[in-house]
């Protein structure tokens, strides 16, 4: 039973916190307003959840908040030490921040300019919403005989887990090819499975000639131009222009990408565009969406479009939000 919480009324809440939400937490926080950001996961749920090796595309002055220096021991900064710097720049500020409380429903007053936010703990009342949820929740499925078995993963997490394993990896992008690279680096028996004719033009610079070399020499195997077709407790069965062919398998990786709660954003009132993009309708210069009140802030206004905005070219929606509540 949620606890109802309607004799606080904040002016804004935050859904989502990660590195956006956090900078939104920080700008309201400068500007004095009462605020609250609800993360239904850990601090930064995403960037935890991301590849225990992961090394960001990004160098770290791109990825700070609010002129926060942050250190790194490389150029480009490993997960770990994202982590860190997002965690300190919580706690160093006394951000107002309830992590494992799961945004539910957000409904809007038709008479006031008011938000009811219905959490897996509690009820919020507030004046404004942002809506900083990212794209990392849902995968693309393939919708394939025998995704749902255990051998399946949409997510991956640590190479080790795949020492000798026959692995097979759907996808031509970053987290396919990393995946990829580190399975075999640590004695796993990889086989890519691509889509397209290639490995795709976007993963990292600095990765794609160690990934195109192993291909080339026979160290990880690739299938181009090749999908899945149904995947078996032992096997998989992937289909080309050369028709069907069965390999022998443990496990599948389908690293297909990734996609907003659509649904979500629908069920509180956000128009999505026709087009098969579906990028959120808001105003550009106030971030503010169809629905009065509510804003939308860091890659979740992409829509599908999910390699429009980073960290680095979305941290200015705090400010332009924050400045539109205030001047309200």
């Amino acid at each position: 039973m949620s606890i109802r919480r309607e004799e606080e009324i904040f002016d804004l809440v935050i859904v989502g916190g990660g590195p956006i939400g956090i900078a939104c937490a920080l700008e309201a926080k400068r500007k004095g307003l009462k605020y609250v950001i609800l993360e239904k996961g850990t601090l930064v749920n995403s960037l935890y959840h991301y590849p225990s090796n992961m090394t960001f595309f990004s160098t770290s002055e791109k990825l700070e908040l609010d002129e926060i220096p942050f250190i790194s021991t490389n150029p480009k900064p490993h997960k770990q030490e994202a982590l860190e710097y997002y965690r300190r720049i919580v706690t160093s500020n006394h951000l107002n921040i309830n992590l494992f409380e799961k945004v539910e429903k957000i409904e809007t007053s038709t008479e006031v300019r008011q938000h009811t936010i219905t959490t897996s703990k509690a009820t919020y009342t507030s004046k404004n919403v942002i809506i900083a949820t990212g794209f990392y929740d849902i995968p693309n499925y393939l919708n394939v005989p025998g995704e749902n078995l255990p051998k399946v993963a949409h997510y991956y997490g640590d190479p080790h887990f795949y020492a000798t394993q026959k692995t097979i990896v759907v996808g031509a992008s970053n987290s396919a090819v990393d995946a990829a690279l580190e399975i075999y680096r640590k004695g796993g028996d990889v086989t890519m499975v691509v889509r397209g004719p290639a490995i795709g033009e976007r993963v990292k610079y600095w990765v794609k000639p160690d990934i195109d070399n192993r291909i080339d020499e026979g160290s990880i195997k690739a299938v181009f131009n090749a999908e899945i077709k149904e995947i078996r407790e032992r096997e998989v069965v992937i289909t080309s222009k050369e028709g069907d062919q069965v390999l022998e398998n443990d496990w599948v990786l389908l690293l297909t990408g990734y996609r907003p709660n659509f649904e979500f954003l629908k069920s509180i009132g956000i128009k999505l565009s026709d087009d098969g993009r579906k990028i959120p309708h808001y105003n550009p210069e106030t971030m503010e969406s169809n629905v009065k009140g509510i804003y939308l802030a860091g890659v979740i206004c992409g829509g599908m479009e999910t390699h429009k905005w980073f960290i680095e070219n979305s941290r200015i929606h705090a400010k332009m939000i924050v400045e539109n509540i205030v001047r309200s």
